[in-house]
């Protein structure tokens, strides 16, 4: 049987750039097929998912994981090509080395020692594997959960693989994610000729006061298990390219990354009254009356998991692979975890370092995608054996 490393090679090996699968997934379901799971392929849009059950009674557990990885990049600057993994000084090199090829070979891998130690676990084991996580995540795990809830089909806990380690494997699970909450707000004014500005209205001048306000505004103070609120402006554009000719209008893009503290509404409604002011103060100050639109998307709200039979049965096999007293952390993006919360599934986070994903070089120890293995193994013995 090819190891987890080989298998983590080969998956690595398939181009499977956001939402394009490559072949990926047909692996993964000829793996689980040989061990007894009964699979759906479930393809929504350009999206390919799939949904594989071992057992049809008793407490499920599922892991989840994405086929999908983001574009490598400049080609010129990897050290050998990210589609063609390469182990030097014991390290995995390849894009989706640990966003997250290995943790899915480490998941099949995991199933296959333990069903044969054990062919009728106490429950059932499920995998939810979806191309669909790098991008726009809206025809991919989402999907399938609410497929899964149409009949009825209840997870109990849930473990997403995607890197949650920060120095060594082992050092953290995330119990929980921020929220994500979108926001674009066009500034107008008037447009107009450089020489004649008594003639138009500048929006990015008029914006300065706006900008301010919203970076100081403190949002909250946290959560218990939670850092504060954040926001950042991720985009500003305005301009028509000419030198002579003043805007009229300017577009921002912000985001949100909060915490149970505070809702989705209250940051909409704070976010309107500080754009509200500083229109009114604008307009006292210069006499210039400016416009505004507001929109908003969610890319999904914040989600914990308190300590429970999940996070001990995770926290004692990695104590037991690696000696570490795992840290619970809430810190970082979002997963697509935040899509299975909601239907009251205990849901973590657990997989390789995360130090190298997104950049060029991507890289994993190969030794720690056996080690990862046996942890996923010790948490199906401790939960299911």
């Amino acid at each position: 049987m090819p190891t987890t490393l080989d298998l983590a090679i080969d998956l690595i090996g398939r181009p499977s750039v956001t939402p394009e699968d490559a072949g990926c997934q047909p692996v993964l379901i000829a793996r689980l097929a040989a061990l007894g799971f009964r699979v759906e392929r479930l393809r929504f849009g350009e999206v390919d998912n799939f949904w594989a059950r071992f057992g049809d009674v008793g407490p499920l557990f599922a892991f989840a994981g994405h086929s999908d990885v983001v574009p490598p990049g400049p080609l010129e600057r990897w050290r050998s090509p990210p589609f063609a993994p390469t182990v030097r000084d014991g390290v995995l090199y390849g894009r989706g080395a640990a966003d997250m090829k290995g943790s899915l070979a480490a998941m099949v891998t995991a199933c296959e020692r333990f069903l044969a130690a054990c062919p009728q676990p106490r429950g059932s084991i499920a995998f939810l594997v979806t191309s669909d996580e790098e991008g726009a995540a809206v025809e991919g795990t989402v999907k399938v959960v609410e497929r899964l809830e149409a009949r009825g089909e209840k997870m109990r806990w849930c473990l997403v693989g995607e890197p949650s380690c920060a120095k060594q494997l082992g050092d953290t699970i995330k119990n929980g994610r921020r929220g994500s909450l979108n926001g674009r707000l066009l500034w107008r004014g008037v447009q107009g000729h450089v020489a004649y500005p008594h003639l138009a209205q500048n929006p990015i001048h008029g914006v300065g006061s706006l900008l301010t306000a919203l970076v100081d505004e403190v949002w909250d103070e946290g959560h218990a298990f939670f850092p504060p609120t954040s926001f950042q402006i991720s985009n500003a554009r305005s301009g028509t390219g000419a030198v002579n000719v003043i805007p009229g209008e300017l577009e921002l893009l912000f985001n949100f990354r909060f915490s149970p503290a505070v809702t989705v509404e209250q940051l909409q409604e704070r976010v309107r009254l500080i754009v509200e002011t500083c229109l009114l103060n604008e307009e006292i100050k210069t006499g210039q009356v400016f416009q505004y639109d507001l929109e908003w998307s969610l890319s999904g709200p914040p989600f914990f998991t308190p300590p429970g039979d999940l996070v001990a049965a995770a926290r004692a096999a990695i104590r037991a692979e690696t000696g570490l007293e795992p840290e619970l952390s809430t810190g970082g993006g979002t997963s697509d975890g935040r899509f299975i919360a909601p239907t009251g599934a205990q849901v973590i986070e657990f997989g390789p370092l995360n130090a190298t994903i997104h950049k060029i070089d991507e890289c994993v120890l190969a030794g720690d995608l056996d080690r990862l293995s046996r942890i996923y193994e010790g948490i199906l013995k401790r939960l299911l054996g």
